[in-house]
């Protein structure tokens, strides 16, 4: 049992309107057990008056890799699992700090890893996870270069890892039902060539149309989606076509094919401040010379892309794909995406929109009675000013988790 918190005086901001709304929430025992226009009634609650300040939900990273500690995917993947396990507490550690209460890991963290943070062994955001993803031979997670003949299976059992080779319809199916087993909540294909595997173009598809169906019956099986990596819009086409529901990345997407995957029911998550870092610091920091080739092919692209999906009406949630010490720059997403949009519709894609992809509506990414208390306190207005959620936290006044504080800086 937690501590009862009346935060008073507020500005609520979530997405629900259009803009910051006046008023009064009760914590209590780990959810929000109130919310009103008007002052609410408690005996036993430590009081807090937000005058000033923003109280929003706690912000949800939709694509991230916890357990890439360097940004040279192939020499994660040969870590010891203990180093991987301890940096990757590390990085989510730094994800709570910046206000991330939930974040989804599109390839690699595992239920053991939940586990550990679940029991407390480290302080992290709430995990929602896909396993280890899907990628054919010599696709998107094959990292062995093309001189590395190791069996194809070497990858699946390492931590460090970001995926599983798989090919064939019978693979794809065995890899998603165990996957599921072991505790994804959804399964994650690689689509579309990549920027840090070795030896896909980044024009290449992924998979055979009957591979990705397999994949996309296989979750419909267990009662959850598809997400999968792509970039051009003629794979984005065609995963939407097959049933993929999470769009990852879309740097490529054209009008066309945006209206479909809106009108489709799809969700895109763009990932702008990966490129723009790896583009940055990536050579430094060992990013290979193949890789860093084809961020361009990409990157400039990013902005238009942001443009088209919203004149289409596709949805958007917020997403980062950091890598390495690169993970300093998640919160800059935020500064990205509204030099082209709304500062409503950035923050509706770490709030709303990003809990309605993880499938938890009125849970997370919201203030609301019933909802978790995971919620953050802005020093100002971040619809002013989107940088208010940079600057690893330091706009940051209080972050709770599940009803405790993880940070509190706020006057009794």
């Amino acid at each position: 049992m937690t501590d009862a918190i009346l935060f008073e005086n507020a500005a609520i901001l979530d997405g629900s309107a259009e803009g910051a709304v006046p008023g009064h929430v009760l914590v209590e025992d780990g959810t929000i057990r109130e919310v009103a226009d008007r002052p609410i009634a408690t005996a036993a609650a430590r009081r807090v008056d937000l005058r000033g300040r923003t109280l929003m939900p706690g912000l949800i990273d939709a694509h991230v890799h916890v357990v890439a500690g360097v940004v040279n995917l192939g020499q994660n993947a040969m870590l010891p699992d203990a180093l991987v396990a301890f940096r990757a507490a590390r990085i989510m550690q730094g994800m709570l700090m910046r206000g991330f209460t939930t974040v989804r890991d599109l390839g690699g963290c595992t239920h053991g890893l939940r586990m550990a943070r679940d029991e407390g062994l480290f302080e992290g955001p709430r995990l929602n996870i896909a396993g280890k993803a899907l990628s054919q031979t010599g696709g998107h997670c094959d990292f062995r270069g093309r001189h590395d003949t190791r069996d194809t299976a070497f990858f699946a059992a390492r931590l460090g890892s970001l995926g599983r080779l798989v090919d064939g319809v019978a693979d794809v199916r065995r890899a998603c039902r165990e996957e599921i087993k072991a505790g994804a909540d959804y399964i994650k294909i690689m689509a579309n060539g990549g920027v840090a595997s070795p030896t896909d173009p980044i024009a290449f598809v992924g998979f055979s149309r009957e591979e990705v169906l397999a994949a996309v019956e296989e979750a419909e099986n267990a009662e959850t989606y598809v997400a999968a990596h792509l970039y051009t819009d003629s794979a984005i086409r065609r995963a939407v076509e097959c049933g993929v529901r999470s769009l990852e990345h879309c740097n490529l997407i054209e009008a066309e094919t945006a209206r479909f995957a809106a009108k489709s029911g799809a969700i895109a998550c763009p990932t702008l401040v990966t490129y723009q870092a790896l583009k940055d610091e990536g050579a430094a920091m060992g990013f290979p010379a193949e890789s860093v080739a084809k961020i361009d092919d990409v990157r400039t692209a990013g902005l238009r892309s942001l443009e088209i999906m919203r004149e289409a009406g596709l949805m958007m949630a917020f997403g980062t794909d950091l890598l390495g010490e690169l993970h300093r720059h998640q919160s800059e997403e935020f500064v990205i995406r509204g030099r082209v949009l709304p500062a409503i519709e950035v923050i509706r894609s770490a709030t709303l929109n990003a809990a309605k992809l993880l499938m938890s509506e009125g849970r997370i990414g919201c203030v609301a009675p019933g909802a978790l208390a995971d919620l953050i306190v802005v020093e100002g207005d971040p619809l002013r000013d989107l940088a208010l959620l940079t600057g690893q936290g330091r706009h940051l006044s209080a972050i709770m988790l599940g009803g405790r504080f993880v940070k509190d800086q706020l006057a009794a």
